[in-house]
């Protein structure tokens, strides 16, 4: 277990960044494959790929599972995750490439032919099945090779297409982060009303695309009142830069910049935005609401990965810590946080409720949903039935915001 924590480095404020954390989510390679891993006890959860596909090829498995959870959202149709798969060679990466970039071609032509002919629904929910298809086939394949260039460039094509078809239309925005570096991100209005508009914020973890917002929560922003700004870590291109910007301490920077943006914007609600980490593989979202307390509420870990690794690090320091000491990132935390995770996530059950108690202690507005098994919704990020984590999530949003 300590070769896994070796990869943690201290923060800027003093604290651990999970660096092990980010690093899962960083590379295509590695996708949503490590979910069954417990960074608790380092041991493997009971066997979630009896399911599996391939078991040969975990990475890939998990992908499909991913495609069949995002069917009910509308990022896919089970009938075309199946004949796909059924096409592949799961020996071949190149195999999983040409049959995912078939189906996503096949359902951009039908967007494309949709729109000429005045079908906008359908245009739509064709290409934001096209959209996830091609990220799908980008999986196996590095940032620098042209199969991910390709895939993705086709991806971000139909996200453009998506958006400018929506009713109020999208706007893909950039915004000032590092020199040369800026993010990108899609605002997707609320629907015609009375402005300002709450607005909630999609953040991807680091390696997680801004597209997959566009098919997997919109339609709750939207039927809810709310403004969408959906917006990763990868920049304003296919993400080859990306490598370079992910070890960084300071990822939670990103936070103030967002919302610098978001209060100079007309249209906004200064005072009811909200952020969403997807997934919390990692805790820089937490660290960014601890410093900035603009946010009017927060879905994300709200310092859970902090007190655990500070609660690891304590356990070999030389000198005593305080048992409950909660940091400076819990501590800080102003907004009411909602912290949601799968029962089978990559901290167990009991670890994360040990952790909450902490927080409560501390006296802060949190709330804990851990979607158990039989709700099937157990998964990391809920990759296995989004439906269930997203009508809870965006409730409890709504509520905050007092929509």
């Amino acid at each position: 277990m300590a070769r896994l924590f070796d990869r943690f480095e201290p923060a800027g404020d003093g604290g651990v960044t999970a660096r092990f954390a980010e690093t899962l989510v960083s590379s295509p390679r590695h996708g949503w494959g490590r979910a069954g891993v417990s960074i608790d006890c380092g041991e493997p959860e009971p066997d979630l790929l009896g399911w599996a596909l391939w078991p040969e090829r975990e990475d890939l498995s998990l992908e499909y599972l991913r495609l069949m959870g995002s069917a009910q959202e509308g990022g896919a149709t089970t009938a075309e995750c199946r004949v796909t798969a059924s096409r592949i060679d799961p020996s071949s990466d190149h195999s999983w490439y040409t049959e995912w970039m078939r189906t996503a071609d096949l359902n951009c032509r039908r967007g494309n032919a949709a729109l000429r002919d005045g079908h906008l629904l359908t245009a739509r929910s064709n290409w934001l099945r096209a959209i996830n298809y091609y990220q799908s086939a980008a999986l196996p394949f590095d940032r620098e090779d042209r199969h991910y260039w390709f895939a993705t460039s086709n991806m971000r094509q139909c996200a453009r297409d998506y958006l400018d078809c929506c009713s109020p239309r999208g706007e893909v925005v950039r915004i000032p982060w590092l020199e040369g570096y800026p993010l990108e991100a899609y605002f997707l209005p609320a629907p015609k009303s009375a402005c300002p508009a709450p607005v909630v914020v999609c953040m991807g973890e680091p390696g997680q695309r801004k597209e997959e917002f566009l098919h997997k929560v919109a339609r709750y922003a939207r039927e809810r009142g709310m403004s969408l700004l959906a917006v990763d870590l990868l920049g304003a291109g296919t993400g080859s830069e990306f490598d370079e910007i992910v070890g960084r301490s300071d990822l939670e920077t990103t936070l103030g910049h967002i919302m610098d943006y978001l209060v100079e914007r007309e249209d906004v609600d200064a005072g009811r935005i909200a952020i969403l980490a997807d997934g919390w593989g990692s805790s820089f979202v937490a660290r960014g609401i601890a410093f900035d307390d603009r946010f009017a509420a927060a879905v994300c870990d709200g310092g859970i990965w902090d007190l655990h690794e500070r609660a690891f690090l304590a356990a070999r320091a030389p000198l005593p810590r305080p048992d409950r000491d909660l940091g400076r990132v819990a501590r800080n935390i102003q907004c009411p946080v909602l912290i949601a995770t799968g029962e089978r996530g990559w901290l167990k059950a009991e670890r994360v409720r040990e952790l909450f108690s902490q927080l409560e202690d501390g006296g802060g507005d949190v709330t804990l949903k851990i979607f158990a098994v039989s709700e099937t919704a157990a998964m990391q990020a809920h990759v296995d039935n989004p439906t269930l984590a997203n009508e809870y999530i965006f409730d409890w949003i709504a509520s905050r915001l007092g929509i």
